[in-house]
């Protein structure tokens, strides 16, 4: 069964203005990091619960993946005076940082998506726009499609890994279990 996300506009813009309220103190934080906290997050959730939070489509570009969705609702909340954006220079870098003029509508979301997208703000706050573009360049899903190519959701189950003896062996319980194996 292929997954066919369902893209809402309004979590999608209110996790953009909690990443970037989140993220204040990060100096780190520009349009790379929001676009690679915003794929993570999603397809993290995606790989725990079979559905993610915003339902983006991210598609595969030079510096990682991006949600095709983010420009145009950027400048919806840019326009609605919700957000402004902040340019600036990061190492000579230039940076575009997306700030949050309003308070967060928190009620669309449950507390394991808020406690997942700040694990993923956490675990990416010391890295800079090129670590976590590398970072995502690990992604299976980004490595399988050609550049402007949408990543399917479920490559977040793929891995490059060997499969260990531990994964061996659950996997022949499992096909033991379920009468999977062949005759």
């Amino acid at each position: 069964m292929k997954y066919e996300p369902q893209f809402n506009q309004a979590k999608f813009s209110e996790l953009l203005l909690y990443v970037a309220e989140r993220s204040e103190d990060d100096v780190r934080f520009g349009a790379t990091k929001l676009n690679k906290v915003m794929y993570f997050s999603d397809f993290l959730a995606y790989g725990m619960w079979g559905e993610s939070i915003t339902g983006a489509t991210y598609r595969r570009l030079p510096r990682g993946p991006a949600p095709r969705e983010i420009l145009s609702v950027r400048e919806q909340l840019l326009d609605a005076g919700k957000a402004t954006l902040k340019e600036s220079r990061y190492f000579n870098y230039p940076q575009h940082r997306l700030v949050a003029m309003k308070e967060i509508d928190r009620s669309l979301f449950n507390g394991a998506e808020l406690a997942l997208v700040d694990q993923v703000i956490a675990a990416l706050k010391d890295r800079n726009a090129s670590e976590v573009s590398e970072l995502s360049h690990c992604e299976i899903g980004w490595k399988l499609v050609d550049d402007n190519e949408d990543i399917p959701y479920p490559t977040v189950f793929l891995s490059s890994d060997s499969p260990t003896s531990m994964d061996q062996k659950r996997a022949l319980h499992l096909a033991e279990e379920h009468g999977w194996h062949g005759k």
